[in-house]
C-alpha cells in the first residue's frame, strides 16, 4: 500500500488557497502536477504509466472524502479533475480562522509590509526562516523551521504597497533551483 497522505494534504491546500482567495463554490476544480512534484508527493520515482496505476489506488482510497476525481496526463503533466464533492469537503473541514487565512487577509490588503507578514508566521511558531533573497524572482524565503504548521515555501514580492506571494512545497521549491 502507497502513501497518499501528503498528495491529498496538497489538493486539500490548494482548494483551501482558493476558496480563502475566491470564496466557496461548490463546483469542479482542476489542478496540475508535473510528474516530478507527483513523485515527490507520494515518495516513489513512476513513470507516466506507473504513476496512473498509483494515481488510480489514490482516487479509489479517497473517494469518499473527494469524490469521484478524473486524471488525465499529456506527457509528464498530470490534471486532476475533482468534483464539486472535493470542493464541498474541503470547505466543510477547513479552520476559516487558520494561518493560510490570515496571510491572505494581510497580503491583500493595500499597504502591508514585511513585518505585517512576519507578524502572521511569528503567531503560529518561533520558529521561522526569513531569508531575503538576491538575484531571485522575490524579495524573500520565509518558512517554518520545524514544518509545523505547514512545511511550504513562502516567496514574497513587496511592490507599489502589494504584497505577491507564491507557496511551494519543499522539493518543488528546490527543484526551481531557489536556494534556501
Amino acid at each position: 500500500m502507497h502513501s497518499f497522505t501528503k498528495l491529498e494534504q496538497n489538493i486539500i491546500d490548494m482548494i483551501e488557497e482558493e476558496q480563502i482567495k475566491l470564496g466557496y463554490h461548490s463546483e469542479t476544480v482542476r489542478l496540475y502536477y508535473p510528474l516530478s512534484s507527483l513523485n515527490r508527493l507520494i515518495n516513489e520515482q513512476c513513470t507516466v504509466s506507473q504513476m496512473h496505476s498509483r494515481l488510480a489506488d489514490f482516487c479509489r482510497l479517497t473517494g469518499d472524502r473527494l469524490g469521484n476525481i478524473e486524471i488525465t496526463s499529456g506527457g509528464e503533466r498530470f490534471c486532476f479533475t475533482l468534483p464539486p464533492r472535493a470542493a464541498d469537503y474541503v470547505h466543510e473541514n477547513m479552520s476559516h480562522d487558520g494561518f493560510l487565512s490570515r496571510l491572505i487577509g494581510v497580503v491583500s490588503g493595500h499597504g502591508s509590509t514585511l513585518d505585517d507578514v512576519l507578524a502572521v508566521f511569528r503567531a503560529y511558531s518561533d520558529h521561522i526562516v526569513v531569508k531575503q533573497m538576491q538575484g531571485e524572482d522575490f524579495d524573500y524565503l520565509i518558512y517554518f523551521q520545524d514544518g509545523v504548521p505547514n512545511d511550504y515555501r513562502y516567496c514574497f514580492t513587496f511592490e507599489g504597497g502589494h504584497v505577491i506571494y507564491h507557496r511551494y512545497t519543499a522539493g518543488d521549491y528546490q527543484e526551481f533551483g531557489f536556494s534556501e
